[in-house]
């Protein structure tokens, strides 16, 4: 066979690119494929067994349509691109999440849908709720909070609340992720899946979760309602509140429903009830919804049925899978605690070697102090023995000199009572100095008086003899040689000579007197000399008694 035969029976295919919430992939496809060979290949690729909740749905025409399983891909209405986009989504809900989901891809699938749809808003949350849940996505996603790496700003490129609740309380994004980290701090030990389960097991119970919304009519005129298909039946909304159904028809309690052009009827169980009709804007939506209807009906009469042997096998395999994992994460709790017990001992020890090391440190350094100190204090024990010696010697010569003042002290004692005996001699010697001095002073004075009475009678007595002499010898001045006058010249010179003598004699008496004066006057002046070097030798010695007195 040739190369060029082999082409020839090559098949046909073309490109499909499938997206999931978090991924995107591409396939080749056959020409002649379904839809379910499609939607097969995509759940080989995942590793998806618990495919009857998932299907592919596309765009077109601004309405959401899912691809049919019966029917080749290209014979239906898709989109005319290449290559052709397909979201792969969660089309119907479980009940309850934590009995149906067996898979972990398949819980992680979910878990990524319903986190989006709140995200989007597409599911009202509560601002309480979207918090708690925002704690247990971020659980699953960072593992166990730790303040040493989840530094505050980590969360800060993360989208974890609807925009609805950051415009209606005006907190900062640092306010949000402390409340967020708060929780979170609190799920420590939770594995990924379980905090991806408790994430859906709350999310199930709010009122949107798992509705598909459609507007309806119940006249050909007027959409006025909405109608919700989820997996406990089909609820009849008012236009403006989807929470609260203004009438529910459970499938339990549904008969029959059925679907002609633009009207859908629900026969209920009870055939004495009223039958409820409604219209839809499109066949299309009609026949969506009536698609949706039977499939949420279909897994609502299998969910009370018997498990089929698939179904328990995958069912004893994820517990199987459960009781692994709750083993392995307990072993891994076990481990981890145990490695946190070692850093912390680690950490103890690293402290404890640090503190010792600082205590080492500081022992050296107080030895090395204590060794300054030692070979200080032999300088200073050195310094204070010289200076002891000296004191000794200082104290030596203290007493020498004490012993020395203290003759000193006698001898300038008995020399001070001399010198205050010589005082008071003196004193006594300058009393009768000056008493003498008085004495010879007035017998000087009466001395001059009678010298000057002596000396007034002598002229007193020459005037009387020269008045004599002219009235007896008038004319002896004419004959002045030889006279009977030299007779009396004769006498004249005798009584001149007595007066002579009476002159000297008083002379001499005067004399004698200056010079007894003068004689005073020296002795007075010695006298005064020798008072002043007393008073010094004394005030010597009264300075040599402090001196004494301070040494000792």
């Amino acid at each position: 066979m040739s190369i060029r035969g082999l082409k020839k029976k090559q098949p046909k295919t073309f490109k499909v690119r499938i997206i999931t919430v978090d991924a995107e992939m591409e396939f080749s496809c056959e020409m002649k494929w379904k839809g379910k060979d499609l939607f097969d290949l995509v759940c080989r690729a995942l590793g998806l067994r618990e495919t009857w909740f998932f299907g592919l749905q596309y765009t077109l025409k601004g309405m959401c349509t899912w691809l049919k399983m019966d029917k080749k891909v290209l014979d239906q209405e898709i989109p005319k691109e290449d290559p052709i986009s397909f979201h792969f989504l969660a089309k119907f809900y479980p009940e309850k999440v934590e009995e149906e989901l067996l898979q972990e891809i398949t819980q992680h699938l979910f878990f990524l849908q319903v986190k989006k749809q709140i995200l989007d808003e597409e599911i009202y949350c509560s601002p309480e709720a979207t918090v708690l849940l925002a704690s247990y996505a971020v659980q699953a996603k960072y593992g166990d909070y730790d303040p040493n790496f989840h530094e505050p700003g980590f969360l800060a490129h993360d989208e974890l609340l609807p925009k609805r609740v950051l415009r209606q309380y005006q907190l900062t994004a640092e306010m949000w992720e402390e409340k967020i980290t708060a929780w979170y701090a609190e799920h420590r030990g939770i594995a990924r899946d379980e905090a991806e389960m408790n994430y859906l097991k709350i999310a199930q119970d709010l009122e949107m979760y798992g509705v598909n919304y459609f507007p309806i009519a119940q006249n050909k005129n007027h959409t006025d309602l909405l109608l919700g298909v989820d997996a406990k039946g089909i609820h009849i909304y008012s236009i403006n509140n989807r929470f609260s159904p203004n009438k529910s028809f459970e499938w339990s309690s549904i008969r029959n429903i059925s679907c002609s052009e633009k009207e859908l009827t629900i026969k209920p169980l009870d055939k004495k009830a009223e039958v409820f009709k409604f219209f839809s804007s499109q066949l299309k939506v009609n026949k969506l919804i009536f698609q949706l209807c039977i499939g949420n009906h279909d897994l609502f009469m299998r969910r009370r049925k018997v498990d089929s042997i698939e179904i328990q096998q995958m069912k004893a395999q994820a517990r199987e899978e459960k009781a692994r994992k709750k083993m392995e994460n307990q072993r891994l709790a076990r481990e981890k605690q145990l490695r946190e017990e070692a850093e912390r001992a680690k950490e103890e020890l690293e402290r404890r070697l640090f503190q010792l090391e600082d205590e080492a440190r500081q022992a050296n350094e107080a030895l090395l102090r204590s060794q300054e100190a030692a070979e200080l204090l032999a300088e200073k024990a050195q310094i204070a023995e010289e200076e002891a010696k000296l004191l000794a010697q200082n104290a030596a010569e203290a007493e020498q000199e004490r012993q020395r003042l203290e003759i000193t002290a006698l001898k300038s004692k008995e020399e001070k009572r001399l010198m205050e005996q010589k005082m008071r001699e003196a004193e006594l010697i300058a009393v009768k100095l000056v008493k003498e001095s008085d004495r010879r002073a007035k017998e000087a004075e009466h001395l001059k008086q009678d010298l000057h009475e002596a000396r007034e009678a002598e002229r007193k007595a020459k005037q009387k003899l020269l008045d004599i002499t002219r009235l007896n010898y008038p004319h002896m001045a004419k004959y002045p040689q030889y006279s009977p006058g030299d007779s009396r010249d004769a006498n004249f010179d005798k009584g001149s000579t007595k007066l002579d003598l009476k002159d000297i004699d008083l002379k001499r008496l005067s004399f004698e007197i200056e010079r007894e004066r003068l004689d005073y006057l020296e002795k007075s002046r010695k006298f005064e000399d020798r008072l002043k070097e007393l008073k010094s030798e004394i005030h010597a010695l009264k300075l040599e008694e402090k001196q004494a007195g301070l040494y000792s």
